[in-house]
């Protein structure tokens, strides 16, 4: 597999986003805070990573839940797959939610979500009267039933 050269600059004392395994396609990141921040069920907050990415033109990164922190605390990312344009110079942030019934805990350097880096297809929309017929045709939302 080709690597595609991403420039990051990194404002917090965390390492930088790394691929766990060979066949791991995210890379983790991790919180920066001065202090921990504190979820109540059902809130959401912005989570600093003080990460900063230039990606090469054509490329996109999406950031994802964790699957670990889903199913242990309940956190999982809003807005997600969450994108990050190519022309993007900000710091990456997380909109985090507590979906759990119970207070959690989001402390520095702690894994909050992943990082996964895409190419990107631009289409060209061709205005028409009519789209081609299939079998399914405009079925959807559970159409093929629940088994």
């Amino acid at each position: 597999m080709p690597n595609v050269r991403v420039k990051i600059i990194n404002t917090s004392t965390n390492e930088l986003p790394a691929y766990a395994t060979s066949g791991s396609a995210g890379m983790d990141i991790r919180a920066n805070l001065a202090s921990p921040v504190v979820l109540q069920p059902l809130e959401r907050q912005l989570i600093p990573t003080g990460l900063f990415i230039e990606l090469p033109e054509g490329h996109e990164a999406q950031v994802r839940p964790r699957s670990g922190l889903a199913i242990k605390q309940g956190i999982t990312c809003l807005n997600s797959p969450g994108t990050v344009d190519a022309d993007y110079r900000g710091e990456l942030k997380v909109i985090l939610i507590n979906l759990s019934n119970t207070v959690q805990t989001v402390r520095h350097g702690d894994r909050i979500a992943q990082m996964i880096i895409a190419q990107v297809e631009r289409a060209e929309l061709i205005e028409v009267e009519a789209l081609n017929e299939t079998a399914r045709g405009n079925g959807g939302f559970g159409h093929t039933g629940v088994k």
